[in-house]
């Protein structure tokens, strides 16, 4: 069989790893072994990250229903209940952009939630 030469694959492979690591600090923007680590440990982090950032939000969401529902004399889980039991269909982030953009709209759900 004929010997195969990979140097243009490899290097091409490495620069590839190295453009994605750089700004690292020290040995792991430089070094093809800690590189790739780095790279590894980092995408690990990133997709933990973006399930953080899910969390997050949802708990601002709620974070400015509960206000804004204590400014309107009722607790948020209560809100909530009666919001299931009058069948209304918005989830927390409608709920909180509500709050933010439009306070009356929100007044109005409130109330028609208290009669429910």
């Amino acid at each position: 069989m004929a010997r195969i030469k990979r140097g243009i694959v490899s290097r091409r492979k490495h620069k590839k790893l190295l453009d994605t690591t750089k700004g690292y600090r020290g040995t792991k923007s430089k070094l093809i072994r800690v590189a790739h680590e780095a790279a590894l440990h980092a995408g690990a982090y990133a997709y933990h990250g973006r399930k953080l950032k899910k969390r997050d939000f949802r708990a601002l969401w709620i974070t400015r229903i509960s206000e804004a529902t204590k400014a309107q004399g009722i607790s948020y889980s209560v809100f909530i209940h009666n919001l299931k039991k009058a069948n209304v269909k918005l989830d927390r982030k409608i709920l909180s952009d509500l709050v933010l953009h439009d306070p009356q709209t929100f007044t109005h759900i409130v109330e028609k939630t208290k009669q429910a």
